[in-house]
């Protein structure tokens, strides 16, 4: 029988529960009501069942870690407390000590139902003494002996023929039941395992709440390109243009005779004057104009909505009855 801490068997049990942790209620000495110690974790089995409450007596012993079976105990909800069922310091000192390290398997287990078995006749469970440790039915092996870990703590046992010799110590260990390790189960035991239904009993008061969430939707787009667009443009060009300007002027000394030799009478003579002007030389060139930023920014609202609700309320008809209702 594998058992597993609760959080690493199901590590949303607080969701299980309904947000409730039983881990960290204090634990109380149901006949004395003394705070004995702290449920520091819990020990369930493959199919997620209760089995062991692991119980820091740091209030009663200091820095012991014991197991308190399921079926020892009395939770009440309303208290917030887990009471330990007829166990005794006495009992807790005998109790084998528990650490994380440790292997609980079938050997540890026997050592820690052992101390509880030799307390059943004094266990009262809702007024009513168990006296019995075992059910009648449960499957009994009288004839196989007991692991070493029930002989390290005095119990007699028969090897074929032979017999232990009967003494004071064997003959009260003989009414104590002997169990097949390979058979064994918690049903077997349900003053050990099995809860107190009676006292356990829980009436859930259910309500409705609203849930609000969002859901994130395209509302739109935006698309944002580019277009060429033409027009004509105009500009300005100052030019100069050179012109010849052919001009007769009278001289000074018109009419003054000149000698024969002093001028030649060339036929045919030229003057060449180069003429110059601008025309205008248009071209296109690319520029920046300006730039074009895009981004997104978030506006913020609160949308109301309202819906109805429904809740559970308790009635509570005891006509004659005093209830305490907490």
């Amino acid at each position: 029988m594998v058992l597993h801490k609760l959080g690493d068997f199901d590590p949303d049990y607080r969701d299980t529960f309904e947000g409730n942790d039983i881990k960290g209620l204090s634990v109380y000495a149901e006949a004395s009501d003394e705070k004995i110690g702290t449920i520091g974790d819990v020990l369930v089995d493959e199919e997620g069942r209760f089995r062991y409450f692991i119980v820091d007596l740091g209030f009663w012993i200091f820095g012991k870690k014991v197991l308190l079976p399921v079926g020892r105990s009395r939770i009440d909800h309303t208290a917030d407390r887990v009471y330990a069922i007829g166990m005794t310091r006495e009992q807790a000192d005998a109790l084998p000590e528990f650490n994380n390290d440790l292997a609980v398997d079938y050997d540890y287990e026997e050592n820690v139902r052992g101390v509880y078995r030799g307390s059943s006749s004094n266990v009262r469970t809702s007024g009513v003494t168990s006296t019995a440790p075992l059910e009648a039915s449960a499957p009994l092996d009288t004839s196989m002996p007991l692991d070493a870990s029930a002989a390290a703590i005095g119990t007699a046992y028969t090897t074929g023929a032979a017999a232990v010799p009967a003494t004071s110590e064997s003959r009260k260990i003989a009414d104590t039941p002997v169990y097949n390790r390979d058979a064994y189960t918690y049903k077997d035991e349900p003053s050990l395992y099995d809860l107190n239904e009676q006292d356990h009993q829980t009436l859930r008061l259910y309500e409705e709440r609203l849930v609000a969430n969002k859901q994130r939707r395209k509302s739109g787009e935006v698309a944002i390109g580019k277009r060429v667009e033409t027009e004509t443009a105009r500009v300005a060009v100052p030019v100069e243009k050179e012109r010849v300007v052919v001009e007769r002027i009278t001289p000074t000394d018109a009419g003054r005779a000149v000698t024969p030799d002093a001028t030649a009478f060339h036929d045919g003579e030229v003057a060449h004057v180069d003429i110059y002007e601008e025309t205008p030389d248009i071209r296109k060139e690319t520029v920046v104009r300006e730039e074009v930023r895009v981004s997104k920014v978030v506006d913020h609202d609160t949308v109301e909505a309202q819906e109805t609700i429904r809740r559970e309320e308790l009635d509570v008809n005891a006509p004659g009855l005093d209830v305490d209702q907490r």
